[in-house]
């Protein structure tokens, strides 16, 4: 078994019609640092939403106001930075994470407080990752529960030095299932791509085409910050 084979994204998707959310983060072959998050859903209320970009932040939305029943866990800052930093996540840890390191606390610190989804039967686990835009270096974490009753949360959090054109892939779920089944072992490697459209095009062909819900792709260059991004919604407005 080669333990640094880096596998496509689309080799990662291949056949599993429901990965949930996703986060991609890593770095370009010329050094660029990237970051891609998406989301996927089933429900009527999970598939009601769009990506929005405000003042350089990305919010989840919903498409049709009138048909939101709950917007708890489906309506959340995904993307924020703070300084040097970029974090990515699929849910409201996302302030989280940026009040934390606003005060002081490592990425891991933060997130002391917050666990998985209140969600039963699927306990949705939390995952998040922060890059540091002046290294390209990132972390990721994963928040998920214990046993099937959410009696307890299991905190995990992996580190990297970043490596042209790798990058980890963290989702929520195994695979479609009822309940859905949990992300098990570490970030998947996968490789990124130079160029932000394919890589763009990749993500989003690769993801089932009923459960595809929205996609954002950022890749910023380390010497002054500056960034391009892509985003695609599903429900177009």
């Amino acid at each position: 078994m080669d333990v640094y084979k880096t596998d496509t994204f689309t080799d990662r998707a291949k056949g599993n019609s429901y990965v949930g959310r996703g986060i991609v983060t890593g770095m370009t072959p010329s050094g660029r640092a990237c970051s891609a998050y998406f989301i996927m859903g089933r429900s009527a209320n999970s598939r009601n939403r769009v990506f929005t970009i405000r003042d350089g932040e990305v919010y989840t939305e919903p498409f049709d106001a009138s048909k939101v029943e709950d917007p708890s866990l489906i309506i959340y800052a995904a993307i924020r930075q703070f300084e040097n930093f970029l974090i990515v996540t699929n849910g409201d840890q996302t302030d989280t994470v940026y009040d934390g390191l606003k005060r002081g606390l490592a990425f891991s610190e933060a997130l002391e407080d917050r666990q998985f989804e209140p969600d039963a039967p699927n306990l949705t686990p939390r995952i998040s990752s922060v890059t540091d835009i002046a290294t390209g270096n990132y972390e990721m974490s994963i928040l998920k529960s214990a046993d099937a009753e959410g009696t307890a949360c299991n905190r995990f959090t992996f580190a990297y030095e970043a490596l042209p054109g790798v990058g980890h892939f963290i989702h929520t779920y195994v695979q479609d299932g009822s309940p859905l089944p949990t992300f098990q072992g570490e970030p998947e490697r996968v490789a990124v791509p130079e160029d932000i459209d394919a890589f763009a095009d990749e993500i989003w062909n690769a993801l089932d085409a009923d459960n595809k819900i929205s996609l954002y792709v950022r890749y910023t260059d380390l010497s002054d910050g500056k960034y391009e991004e892509r985003l695609i919604n599903r429900n177009e407005r």
